[in-house]
């Protein structure tokens, strides 16, 4: 099936990485009015002609993370009435991510939730990046594609001196991707045995399965919110003899005074993607990558019917 001209409209949690998406697309962010009653209820108005179009709509899931997802589904929706001839939602970070399962009685699996909420919407595709489980990948009944951040994050790591460097996964749940890097960079892994107990964001490390003493260690996960486990991680691997601690994610969610604290800390450099706005939360320690490029280029690929994991190649 063809379809007609390619749009990109934006959503309000994120101007700044669609219209670099934009720019790498040569094409301008389409046009929307998102008004906000006294009520706190929101209208979305298209205020371009989508009629037969192919519709990107790029949301990351940035605070105030309920408006924005409801702020979303409204853009879809409005464009699904305004008859787009197809409409992909384009969330960099996935809100509910971490709700992938139902771990304890009387909960919901949420996440399953937000992908039927977007295909209800009128979501025909997905796009999205680092999913915090990958099975999330299957609560959809759409087409969903997931980005890789890590093999760019790898690209910058590979600019640095590793002669001495290990890779270090903050918990088991790391392993698959602290992979991803080992083998782009060719390094060995080092796995943290960390027990978390409950759901106060406290994990606690017990133990190191491989060799981190006199290296510098790069720990890696899909993204920091309170950074405690990364906190956690720094005093651990200098306990274990390590030279030196760096750390990187792909989204920076950094809630209350992460930044601040991981930069206080002896952390020697934070490395973080812009899946969500960080500009505001630079310090002295941060170097932010931009994978503004990597959604753009698989945006194209959707919309010309090519392999987006042609990418990653």
């Amino acid at each position: 099936m063809s379809y007609g001209t390619l749009k990109v409209f934006s959503g309000s949690s994120h101007p700044t990485f669609v219209n670099s998406i934009c720019a790498h697309l040569g094409i301008s962010p389409g046009e929307r009015e998102i008004i906000k009653f006294s009520n706190e209820n929101l209208m979305v108005k298209i205020l371009e002609n989508v009629r037969g179009d192919d519709v990107f709509v790029v949301q990351t899931m940035a605070p105030p993370v309920n408006e924005m997802i409801i702020e979303a589904l409204i853009m879809i929706d409005a464009l699904k009435h305004a008859s787009a001839a197809r409409i992909t939602a384009v969330l960099p970070y996935f809100p509910y991510a971490r709700s992938d399962k139902k771990d304890q009685p009387r909960i919901s699996i949420s996440a399953r939730l937000m992908a039927d909420l977007f295909e209800t919407a009128g979501a025909d595709r997905f796009l999205t990046m680092n999913l915090h489980a990958p099975q999330i990948q299957g609560f959809f009944r759409i087409p969903a594609d997931q980005l890789v951040g890590g093999p760019i994050v790898a690209d910058y790591l590979r600019e640095k001196d590793l002669s001495n460097a290990v890779l270090v996964a903050g918990d088991a749940g790391e392993i698959k991707d602290v992979t991803t890097y080992a083998n782009r960079l060719d390094l060995p892994i080092a796995i943290i045995d960390k027990r978390r107990y409950g759901n106060d964001e406290k994990p606690k490390a017990r133990n190191i399965i491989g060799d981190v003493e006199g290296m510098d260690c790069f720990l890696t996960d899909d993204e920091i919110a309170s950074g405690r486990t990364m906190v956690e991680a720094l005093a651990f691997l200098k306990m274990k003899g390590a030279r030196s601690v760096s750390c990187a994610a792909i989204h920076p969610v950094l809630t209350g005074n992460a930044a601040d604290n991981l930069t206080n800390s002896d952390m020697r450099e934070i490395v973080l993607g812009d899946t969500i706005p960080v500009e505001h939360k630079k310090t002295k320690k941060t170097h932010v990558i931009t994978m503004a490029p990597i959604f753009a280029e698989a945006i194209k690929r959707i919309h010309l019917g090519q392999s987006v994991s042609e990418v990653f190649r």
